[in-house]
């Protein structure tokens, strides 16, 4: 069954490009079939695909207005190694003319329709904001993956992510939930990162993944060579460490289907 994930915090700078150009990338080399959505304006997802934003035949925005099909705009085994639907600025005009149009917050949701049993993961990237668009990846996706940083305006934030999180599943998609919490720019060091992890844990449980994203150098400067870190170098500490995300979130699953699978047993 696919797996349709949306990677999104309201707060900017958090690593959610980084994160979903990398856990993709790691998804793909365990043989998964993977699709990546930038529902980002800035396109940043895509150039850190290997995908130049500025010469798309087609991208999220025709998908979004109707203009083109989902299959005509997937950019089949990208350079980063899994598919991809682009994005650019073409896509701040989609908000105003998405309000024009029938079902404006199922738009992405129909289009995964026609094409997710074609994939294991359907990865999306959203910009950091509230909007229409993010709220299209959210009712299109069955979880959501949050990636934030151990500091204090962190811990603010997450708590009225997760009330949109919530309204979203009352209101539009009763099957979304917290995938997982995902520990960003990790940094041992520092007390704060430290106090902060540890009330994550004590608050949200066994949805913090063990596996934490240090800050990396190496990280940050595969995006400028178009490449997620496990092909600018496999072998540096965030390659290593969205190689093991990826093997926990399929364990996750593996165990949460089981689950699933055995009440329905007993139901």
């Amino acid at each position: 069954m696919t797996k349709i994930l949306t990677i999104t915090n309201q707060k900017g700078g958090v690593g959610k490009t980084t994160t979903c150009v990398n856990l993709a990338a790691s998804l793909a080399v365990t043989k998964k079939r993977v699709l990546m959505v930038d529902m980002d304006p800035q396109g940043n997802a895509t150039m850190g695909s290997g995908v130049d934003k500025h010469h798309l035949k087609n991208s999220v925005y025709e998908v979004l207005t109707g203009d083109a099909t989902m299959e005509e705009s997937i950019i089949k085994k990208a350079p980063a190694g899994y598919d991809l639907v682009g994005s650019n600025g073409d896509l701040t005009a989609a908000e105003v003319e998405l309000l024009q149009l029938p079902r404006r917050e199922f738009r992405m949701k129909m289009a995964l329709e026609t094409i997710q049993d074609q994939y294991d993961f359907i990865l999306i990237d959203n910009p950091p904001s509230l909007n229409l668009l993010t709220v299209n990846a959210l009712a299109a996706s069955s979880g959501v993956i949050i990636p934030m940083q151990c500091e204090y305006y962190a811990l603010e934030g997450i708590s009225a992510l997760i009330g949109t999180i919530n309204k979203i599943n009352q209101r539009l998609n009763p099957s979304l939930k917290i995938e997982g919490i995902l520990r960003t720019m990790f940094d041992p060091r520092m007390s704060l990162t430290k106090d902060v992890s540890e009330h994550l844990v004590e608050y949200f449980g066994d949805q913090v993944y063990r596996t934490v994203i240090p800050r990396n150098v190496r990280l940050a400067e595969a995006p400028s060579h178009g490449l997620p870190a496990l092909m600018y170098d496999k072998n540096s500490r965030g390659a290593i460490a969205y190689l093991a995300l990826a093997g926990e979130l399929i364990r996750k699953i593996g165990q949460d289907d089981k689950q699933a699978g055995k009440q329905e047993q007993e139901g």
